[in-house]
Formats: structure tokens, C-alpha cells, sequence
């Protein structure tokens, strides 16, 4: 069976559920990843009370859709992060509190929790986020960075998501970080790094999404494969690179990997997002290597291009998924060839 193609609806949470179920029905999608922002998944009423997560059903079955995951990047963010008044726009007000660094992690973390136990009331077993990170802004190695600066970033993650992740392994719900910039993984060596601190934690693995890699230069596909058995959930998000002279993909040669402090959408950036098929990411690679880890998940649609109309591409971008997305040969193409005596 084809795997099921999904949109994530944390770039629609200006709508009601029914009104984005409704329009990701139109579009063709299987079902929707809901995101923990806006109405439509609120973990804290989801706990409270149990039937909170029947009215989330009741509007999907309506529309007949499936939800396989949900996301809660915004609060998992603050779990580890140095907080500033960045976090104040993104996070609950009741995670946010009086804004105390130490204190809007302890409620983050605590919220995480919750988020656990509310995806379990809903019957979905993936939880996909961001964890933060304490050593981010230590990127460059300047000022120096020692060794054991990063190595107490890592101990850092793994003790305050340590406790989380428990939780999740009690609800029988699986943790799939996006790697992505700002996180404690935001590539291959740094998500073996993450596994590693956290003792491979069974309920901890990633959502991955190729668009985060590419642009750093490490190939999607090898990412797949160095941690087949911790892919828990997939994004399908495409990516345009156009930085350095002379690539042949469009660049001029004035703007690099780190963007510029020019926000997306600026067509002086050297790389964006883009409707998926659009950009730069090798799809075919992606879908092969899925084939041969045993991915059998969904293919969920992160819609983001700042140059195109949302519904254009949230339904151009379903059609293309369907056309790629393909199963694995059971059985060898030349053994037709063989002769039964």
C-alpha cells in the first residue's frame, strides 16, 4: 500500500480545524500532522478533559481523514534553549509565565510531558518537536569552544529531556525531533552526538525533513540510512540553494549558508524554502532510501514557500508526493527470465 500523504497544519493555524480539514480534504490529503498551536490540538484540554479528544475525531472523521502524529515545536523549543523575548511571541502564556529563563524551561519541559499524555488520549504514537539548545550560539567554535563547553550542552539536553522522554516510553509514544538549526541535533553527527547522550533513549528518534539538511550540504538520503531504525516520521519540504558563484542554480554569489540576517523571502538569500518539487532537494534519493530502511509511515507535506499562493501549493504539492512516492519490488526483475524445467 502507497503511504499515506499528510499535511502539517502549523502553517495553518489561523484557521479553525474544520475549516483546514475541509480545504486538506479539497486538496486530496489522506490526513493531517496537527500542530499543538491555534485550536487545533491543545494538549492541556486533551488531558483535562477525555472528551476533548473525541471532538478532535469527530471533525477529521467528518472530513474523512487519519492523524498519525502530532507537533509541539514551539513549547520543546524552550525545553533547552538560552530564553529571550523571542520565546514570549512563540509559547503559551502559561508556559511563557513572568518570562524567568529557568523557570519557562521547567514549564516547557512539564508541558512536554503533557503533550505525551495527550497524544496518547488521541491514539497517535509519534510526537514531533524541537528540543532547543544551550550550545547553539556556539556554532562557529569562536570565541573557543572547548570540548567539554559542548559536551556539557549535550549533558544539559540529556537531563532535562531525560524525564520527558520517560514519560513519553510510559504513554507508548515515540519523540521525533526535527533536525533542524537552533536544536541539539541539527545534523548527522551532531543527531548521533544527541542519541548518545540521551542512551538511546528508545523513545527518542527523528522527524525527517530534507529541507533542513540540504542546505547545510549534508545529503538527505545518507541521513536515512545512518539511522534507519530512529526515522519515526517524515516531512516532505523542499528547499532552493542558490549561494556561492557560478553554482548554476541561480546565485550571484552575494549571500551564503548563514542567510544574511535576511529574513525568508528575500530573493537576496542564499537559499529558501519552496513548494515541495520545487527546489533542490533529490526526491527520488529520498523516496529509494525510505524503500530500503522499511519506512511504512507518513509522508507528511510541510508546506512552506514565501513566494506562492498556500492552497496553490499545499494541493500541488499532494498531486507531486502521490506521483513519487512508490513501493518497493517484492521480488528480483530478471527472475522471469529463469526457466522452470
Amino acid at each position: 500500500m502507497p503511504r499515506p500523504v499528510t499535511l502539517f497544519t502549523g502553517q495553518w493555524a489561523d484557521l479553525t480545524l474544520d475549516t483546514m480539514a475541509s480545504k486538506a480534504k479539497a486538496f486530496g490529503y489522506d490526513g493531517l500532522e496537527l500542530a499543538c498551536w491555534g485550536d487545533h490540538f491543545e494538549p492541556g484540554k486533551a488531558v483535562a478533559d477525555p472528551s476533548y479528544a473525541k471532538t478532535r475525531w469527530d471533525i477529521l472523521n467528518k472530513h474523512g481523514l487519519k492523524c498519525f502524529a502530532v507537533s509541539n515545536h514551539l513549547v520543546g523549543q524552550a525545553v533547552c534553549d538560552q530564553i529571550d523575548l523571542r520565546h514570549k511571541a512563540i509559547l503559551p502564556p502559561h508556559v511563557w509565565g513572568d518570562g524567568e529563563a529557568e523557570g519557562v524551561r521547567r514549564r516547557a519541559a512539564e508541558e512536554m510531558k503533557v503533550t505525551a499524555r495527550a497524544a496518547a488520549r488521541l491514539g497517535v504514537k509519534v510526537v514531533n518537536g524541537f528540543t532547543g539548545s544551550s550550545i547553539w550560539g556556539a556554532l562557529y567554535f569562536f570565541p573557543p569552544t572547548t570540548p567539554e563547553y559542548v559536551k556539557a550542552g549535550f549533558d544539559d539536553f540529556a537531563k532535562r529531556w531525560g524525564p520527558i522522554l520517560d514519560v513519553f516510553k510510559a504513554e507508548g509514544v515515540k519523540f521525533a525531533l526535527e533536525v533542524h538549526p537552533t536544536e541539539i541535533a541539527y545534523d548527522l553527527y551532531t543527531a548521533e552526538q544527541a542519541l548518545s547522550a540521551i542512551g538511546n533513549h528508545p523513545s527518542f528518534g527523528f522527524n525527517f525533513d530534507p529541507s533542513h539538511l540540504l542546505w547545510q550540504g549534508v545529503a538527505p538520503n545518507k541521513f536515512i540510512e545512518r539511522f534507519a531504525d530512529r526515522i519515526f516520521h517524515v516531512h516532505m519540504k523542499d528547499v532552493a540553494v542558490h549561494y556561492g558563484p557560478g553554482n548554476n542554480k541561480g546565485g550571484d554569489g552575494l549571500s551564503g549558508v548563514f542567510g544574511s540576517h535576511l529574513p525568508f523571502g528575500d530573493v537576496r538569500r542564499g537559499w529558501d524554502f519552496r513548494s515541495v518539487g520545487r527546489g533542490h532537494v533529490t526526491w527520488e534519493a529520498v523516496i529509494r532510501a525510505l524503500n530500503r530502511t522499511g519506512y511504512k509511515g507518513p509522508l507528511s507535506v510541510e508546506w512552506e514557500d514565501p513566494g506562492m499562493d498556500r492552497e496553490h501549493g499545499a494541493r500541488e504539492s499532494c498531486a507531486f508526493v502521490r506521483r513519487l512516492d512508490f513501493e518497493p519490488s517484492s521480488v528480483a526483475f530478471d527472475a522471469a527470465f529463469e526457466k522452470k524445467s
